[in-house]
């Protein structure tokens, strides 16, 4: 399992990340542990929850996944096997805070309160689940709007969050700063205004990539590269979809858009476009998941690709990603498929 600098740090995290937030909902505790040891087996060092899961968040699940964590780090006794990253969620899930935007104050309440489940006295990375000030991430895009924001709130906004970051930081509970569903500008003055005000520097940016999604490849990449913020890529088969298994309207039993009665990735293009990269995948022999996870470890912009399963079969499938070297001849074929479909969820 190759290793790679978490920014500009000397934390090296594998390049595969265990992603968790189906565990306390779809998946029960013995199933959450049972993926953490078989991804520790095959060499995953790097593990990613949120305040929000188990997904779909609710006041009822939001939290079992981090419990059921702090639980296999309580029983197994193997906290310095993991690198752990978790999430303060935002605006928009009223069960958490009243739906309070993320800010200084509700950080420290919601680091604090993360830091209890997952039984830890330390976190190695934090993250802002979403912009306070809105996202384009999921089906976001098509009505983003960000003409509405008031630049001095979001500025600041940041530097405030900023600040408890830094504390927490100064008091050895945290040690590194990151975002999650940000644009190029959003992180460009998470760092101008680090720098400025000797506060914590960002060290990732978590936002979903796949061959369905790839808007991280052009302005993102650009910041990432020059900034070393690397990507910390969700959903690398768009929620399981890139797996072809909801083809010609099959919603199969368990499946996530069976679990949650919906899946607004699902549509008459991004159908098109699968079947495209499943007879790629048929024509050189290669299972579909594996490719699409190892098309996007061949970004130079990643930093760690999140692997989440709900089964242990679903896993071992997945982690065999990292053994498969996509030919010259395959990722040009992807490219192609890419220019005829570049926009489909």
């Amino acid at each position: 399992m190759k290793l790679k600098p978490l920014g500009r740090t000397d934390l090296l995290v594998t390049e595969i990340c265990l992603g968790t937030m189906t565990w306390g909902s779809q998946n029960s505790q013995a199933e959450g542990h049972a993926q953490i040891d078989m991804a520790l087996d095959a060499g995953v060092n790097f593990m990613d929850t949120a305040e929000l899961y188990a997904v779909p968040g609710s006041p009822q699940t939001s939290g079992r996944t981090e419990e059921i964590i702090g639980n296999w780090l309580e029983q197994s006794g193997r906290r310095d096997k993991w690198i752990i990253a978790s999430k303060i969620g935002g605006g928009g899930s009223k069960f958490l805070r009243d739906g309070r935007r993320a800010d200084g104050p509700s950080i420290r309440i919601a680091f604090e309160q993360s830091l209890r489940r997952l039984k830890t006295d330390y976190l190695d990375l934090y993250q802002i689940h979403w912009a306070s000030r809105g996202s384009y991430s999921f089906d976001g895009s098509w009505t983003y709007a960000p003409h509405k924001q008031e630049t001095a709130d979001v500025l600041a906004n940041i530097e405030d969050m900023l600040g408890t970051l830094g504390d927490l930081i100064k008091e050895g509970k945290l040690r590194h700063a990151g975002v999650s569903n940000e644009t190029t500008w959003g992180i460009a003055q998470w760092l101008r205004i680090a720098e400025t005000r000797g506060l914590p520097r960002l060290v990732s940016v978590q936002n979903e990539y796949n061959l369905l999604r790839r808007h991280f490849d052009l302005d993102l990449a650009e910041l990432s590269h020059h900034e070393k913020v690397g990507l910390l890529a969700y959903s690398p088969l768009a929620g399981g979809l890139l797996t072809g298994k909801y083809n010609d309207g099959n919603v199969p039993k368990g499946s996530r858009a069976d679990y949650q009665k919906a899946f607004w990735r699902l549509n008459e293009h991004s159908e098109a476009a699968v079947k495209q990269y499943q007879a790629l995948a048929a024509r050189h022999g290669l299972d579909p998941a594996q490719m699409a996870i190892a098309f996007a470890l061949t970004r130079p912009f990643m930093t760690s690709v999140i692997i989440g399963a709900t089964s242990t079969a679903q896993l071992s499938n997945a982690l065999g990603a990292v053994d498969l070297t996509l030919s010259p001849e395959l990722l040009a074929e992807i490219d192609a498929i890419h220019r005829r479909y570049p926009r489909t969820i």
